[in-house]
């Protein structure tokens, strides 16, 4: 082409634009208020990296710790006071220019992940369990997580006393990815919070003290893992986009019940093409689904939970179930409640291979991490029972059940970080024979736990099974109730097992202790115990709460 060709194309293209209207750039409109908690956690975790950078070594540690905690206390603060100003129900909206929604369920799953972050971090700055070594006190992770395990700059590390507080930084991180996630209202940010929370995630489980190789094959199963299931989300949002035109979960709703008006002339080929809606919507299910920790996509979660560090392990255990779950219901009663006929079918198959896949696999494991794995993947199914109801009473028993369970998981991982050998934890289940007889107050609140994990009544776990059972049958899926419970039949044996073998059993010789822990690990275990109980005794204050929170704002 020549040049005055192309000049001639030029002055055209800009006389065209030269006569439209120039439009002015609007400013965004950001509510900062309502998203405070979300920038508190973002804004002390970039404290807490200067921290690294700037405080002297011997302190960090404490600088570290009580910046977490304040920035989860005030984050909490934060979301009580938009929940009292009625954000939760009268004032609920979109925020963010459309990227964020701030309802019942929002603040309720928020306010769930903060106290759980908070009670999970007092197990991060456990440094009692172990003994003291070279007269300094450790944690449970890495001198220096970049020294290769059994080098010599590692021993210096060791022999330095130094410790790895940058893990706290990490988990701000990470809880504020899980803040955004079950809030994200289109799917951009959806992605977005997704990574902000995996990619701490995949650092924190390889920063194990003890047993460091097989931590860091678990940190590279999970990143790799979760790299593949990032990579399905982001092809179904891609396929979203062609299907209608945008990412918003409204507009996008708007596509699926036909009640859209204007059509964009570029992607008027695509638009309400249904293969690509089915795949698309497939693919973002396929990657929250690997989050949540259902069967086919579980393969992840127990050499994940076993190889990560403890407290690592039930900090994830609770926190990115609460965050998943709120995901996962936000996109299938909000972006596809259209589509129900379509979803609920494969959902059905998920709930029951996962809660039967979780329940008879826990049978023959012989580690109690493992077991606990399996034993979460099983709970998975239960949860996915409430959320098929496609009720009121399904998301508000889903959210009942997410706040019970994540307190549980985390008392019964603190628990797990007391039974000690020379080697460290003693996780194989021959090790806790006898333990009832050896220290039967840590026994029997391990059996607490358990009961709570079998739905035993009177724990918190019967009144949540109860509640999404019940959600499921008024919604139609009898089918889904009678499978939920031969599996908790067959959960139920593995959880007796485990306490059987504690306290009618011998304990041998050479046995493990139980280490005396801070008044850190003994708080998370004590609210641990407290909401179990609570939460099964007098459970209708909180079943009400979560039925008031649970309506999506559209």
């Amino acid at each position: 082409m020549s040049a005055t060709a192309v000049h001639s194309l030029w002055t055209m293209a800009g006389g065209v634009t030269s006569a439209a209207p120039v439009e002015k750039f609007k400013a965004p409109v950001i509510e900062y208020t309502q998203l405070a908690p979300v920038l508190i956690v973002i804004g002390v975790a970039v404290v807490g990296v200067l921290v690294e950078a700037f405080v002297p070594r011997r302190a960090r540690y404490y600088t570290q710790v009580f910046l977490t905690v304040v920035a989860l206390a005030a984050a909490f603060a934060a979301v009580v006071g938009l929940a009292a100003g009625g954000y939760g129900t009268t004032k609920a909206h979109i925020a963010a220019m459309g990227a964020i929604a701030i309802d019942g369920p929002t603040l309720f799953l928020q306010g769930t992940i903060l106290l759980t972050s908070m009670v999970a971090v007092f197990t991060f700055a456990e440094r009692r369990l172990d003994p003291a070594s070279h007269g300094k006190h450790v944690d449970s992770f890495a001198a220096q997580a970049a020294s290769v395990p059994g080098s010599d700059s590692e021993k210096a590390a060791v022999k330095a006393g130094f410790t790895t507080t940058e893990v706290f930084p990490l988990v701000l991180f990470s809880v504020a990815g899980m803040l955004v996630f079950p809030a994200a209202n289109d799917l951009l940010t959806l992605f977005v919070a997704l990574e902000v929370f995996s990619l701490p995630l995949y650092l924190l489980c390889a920063a194990a003290r003890r047993k460091r190789l097989m931590s860091q094959e678990a940190a590279v199963k999970y990143f790799l893992l979760g790299a593949f299931s990032s990579a399905f989300l982001l092809f179904g949002i891609a396929l979203l986009y062609g299907y209608a035109g945008s990412v918003s979960y409204a507009a996008i709703a708007n596509v699926v019940d036909g009640s859209v008006t204007q059509i964009d002339p570029a992607l008027a080929d695509t638009m309400g093409n249904d293969a690509l809606l089915l795949i698309g919507g497939a693919m973002v299910l396929t990657g929250l689904l690997f989050k949540v920790g259902a069967v086919p996509f579980h393969m992840w979660t127990p050499d994940v939970y076993q190889g990560a560090p403890t407290p690592v392990t039930g900090f994830m255990a609770a926190a990115t179930k609460v965050a998943a779950f709120g995901a996962l219901l936000r996109l299938l009663y909000v972006v596809l409640p259209g589509l129900a006929w379509d979803w609920r079918p494969v959902m059905w198959a998920v709930a029951i291979i996962t809660m039967l896949g979780g329940a008879i696999v826990a049978i023959t494991q012989t580690d109690i991490k493992r077991l606990l794995a399996y034993s979460s993947i099983a709970h998975a199914g239960f949860i996915l029972a409430g959320v098929i109801a496609t009720t009121p009473d399904g998301i508000s028993s889903v959210l009942f059940y997410l706040g019970a369970y994540s307190f549980v998981t985390v008392g019964a991982f603190a628990v797990v970080t007391l039974v000690r050998d020379a080697g460290g934890e003693a996780t194989h289940l021959s090790k806790w024979a006898g333990l009832g007889r050896r220290s039967p107050l840590v026994a029997a609140v391990f059996a607490v736990f358990l009961l709570a994990f079998a739905g035993i009544p009177l724990t918190s776990g019967f009144s949540g099974k109860f509640a999404v059972f019940k959600a499921a049958a008024d919604g139609g899926a009898g089918g889904l109730v009678v499978v939920g419970v031969i599996s908790s039949a067959i959960a139920a044996f593995f959880y007796i097992r485990v306490i059987v073998l504690m306290f009618f059993s011998e304990p041998k010789a050479d046995g493990p202790t139980v280490a005396v822990p801070s008044p850190l690990t003994m708080t998370t275990i004590a609210v641990g115990v407290a909401v179990t109980l609570v939460l099964g005794l007098a459970p209708q204050y909180f079943l009400d709460l979560a039925s008031q929170a649970g309506v999506f704002v559209r």
